[in-house]
């Protein structure tokens, strides 16, 4: 038990610490920008294929895998879209500075919060993933997918940063979003390991559906914003270099 206490702890704090590196570049370039937010999209990508899609397959048995998984991503990316229409209601909750003198704050606040939204949806079958692994006794495999599940989760905490503070949110209350990003792991990390009978029937559409959202967010949000500043070359060979270390830790962890 106190393995899985200190796994599911590290998997979300790896979050915060890639949110505290993002604090140290808040003032970057566009270019830079571009390229770290490009390797994490590229991170992320291969994370929804391998680390998800894939494994929603390879948890089923039966004439309906594929249709479960299809189903999953689908729900995932329908989710997301439904949140989109939502979220220019959620950044008066969180308090931007200057929307109204500003308003294209307020917007880029809303792209950066359905990023955020869709990472804390995808962090909760992630954590499942690992609290099952610990659960079933394989605690061989469940420290591999926790570890690929920490080195993807501190790119996404140094992405969503700069972002934020960008948009005019305060630096206690970006910090503060990061951490229940992390806390949401942990949650699903000793869900997962509490009740492996309910997650393991659920797991293959949990994972699906996470990966719908990245995949959803990876298209609709990322790629654009890392394409709309004239650094498209670098952001695109960012992004494969993302997608090809994500690759290597999975088949070296693996």
């Amino acid at each position: 038990m106190e393995l899985v206490l200190l796994t599911a702890v590290g998997v979300g704090m790896a979050t915060v610490i890639g949110s505290v590196i993002g604090f140290i570049f808040e003032k970057a370039s566009h270019r830079f920008s571009d390229i770290v937010l490009s390797f994490a999209a590229g991170v992320m990508l291969c994370a929804a294929v391998v680390g998800l899609i894939i494994p929603s397959l390879e948890t089923q048995t039966g004439n309906w895998s594929l249709a479960v998984t299809v189903l999953g991503v689908i729900c995932g990316a329908i989710c997301v879209n439904l949140i989109d229409k939502l979220v220019p209601h959620l950044h008066n909750i969180t308090g931007g500075k200057g929307e109204e003198k500003h308003p294209e704050n307020a917007q880029r606040l809303n792209k950066v919060l359905l990023f955020v939204i869709a990472i804390a949806i995808h962090n909760l079958p992630e954590g499942i993933a690992a609290g099952v692994g610990f659960g079933t006794g394989d605690r061989a495999q469940a420290l591999v997918i926790a570890g690929g599940i920490a080195l993807q989760n501190i790119p996404e905490g140094m992405v969503i940063i700069a972002p934020m503070i960008a948009a005019g949110m305060s630096k206690g209350k970006t910090l503060a979003i990061a951490v229940g990003t992390g806390i949401i792991e942990i949650v699903g990390t000793l869900l997962g390991y509490f009740a492996v009978s309910i997650s393991s029937a659920v797991l293959p559409f949990a994972l699906a559906f996470a990966g719908g959202t990245m995949i959803y967010v990876i298209s609709d949000e990322m790629i654009p914003e890392t394409h709309a500043h004239g650094h498209q070359r670098g952001a695109t060979y960012s992004l494969i270099i993302g997608f090809c270390l994500m690759l290597a830790f999975d088949f070296i962890l693996g």
